[in-house]
């Protein structure tokens, strides 16, 4: 069992704090021969793989339109498509209409990768991949672009968030948030407690100010519930009774990291908090 990260959003949808307690790295290295079979791509300064499968390395960026003069054509032929498969029953199959090529002669599409959710190279031969650089400076889509290079050993692993998405996840949670609380068909809705997946659950608690304390956790993790209201008096003796420290503000406290990575601690060796801790 285990606590991987703590958010803490303020009453804007701002990410003031945020923690990583446990980050779990699922790894694989593979041989591979020219030509490379999966496609790889560089996005937000990180060699990913866009698209492919192999022995559970698989890719994770999705493609969108970003306008051109033939948006408007790609979005019909995506329509048709599928108004076509419905008629002849066969329903629209996920995934498919993202069209590399339009069949109207004369449109064009801009398209863009969005967000990464798949592997990234973390190494090339032993030597780690920094960026889109390997540690010894070979820049990697051109390294791997070279024949002569192979057979080449690839380490794949999933990426770390990165600051900026870090930003732009807690604000989207924010945003869920309060559809949450509006969905809900009886007044003064809390909004979403806990999102659960099979490999992690989020859980999040809201105070009567408005910050939102976040924590993503194992499944099997017992005792959050109490580690939220841990972290929110932790935030309270060393955040705001700190006099240099402004409301809605990023927190920068040593205390606060200290007794935070403690109760951290203590939630996984004891699954829960007694009434004392």
């Amino acid at each position: 069992m285990a606590i991987f990260s703590v958010y803490v959003v303020n009453k804007a949808g701002g990410l003031i704090y945020q923690l990583d307690s446990y980050a779990p790295r699922a790894e694989a290295e593979k041989t591979f021969s020219y030509p490379l079979d999966l496609l790889l791509k560089l996005h937000d300064e990180r060699v990913l793989v866009a698209f492919g499968q192999r022995d559970g390395i698989r890719g994770g960026l999705g493609l969108r339109p970003m306008g051109g003069p033939g948006a408007a054509e790609w979005a019909g032929v995506s329509a048709e498509r599928g108004r076509a498969r419905r008629e002849r029953g066969q329903g629209v199959r996920p995934g498919r209409q993202s069209l590399w090529r339009n069949p109207r002669a004369g449109a064009s599409l801009t398209l863009s990768l969005t967000s990464a959710v798949g592997h990234a190279v973390l190494a090339i031969n032993g030597v780690d991949v920094n960026g889109k650089y390997t540690a010894d400076g070979k820049e990697v889509l051109e390294y791997l672009g070279n024949p002569a290079n192979y057979p080449v050993s690839i380490r794949f692993g999933r990426p770390r968030l990165t600051s900026n998405e870090k930003l732009m996840l807690a604000s989207m949670f924010h945003s869920l948030f309060a559809i949450g609380s509006q969905l809900s068909p009886e007044q003064g809705s809390s909004g979403i407690e806990m999102l659960e997946t099979d490999t992690f659950k989020l859980h999040c608690f809201q105070t009567l100010t408005g910050i939102k304390f976040v924590v993503l956790a194992d499944p099997r993790q017992a005792g959050i519930d109490s580690l939220l209201r841990k972290i929110y008096e932790i935030y309270s003796d060393f955040a705001l009774k700190n006099p240099f420290y402004s409301l809605e503000m990023p927190i920068r406290c040593e205390l606060f990291d200290q007794n935070l990575k403690l109760a951290l601690e203590v939630a996984e060796k004891a699954g829960t908090f007694g009434p004392g801790s």
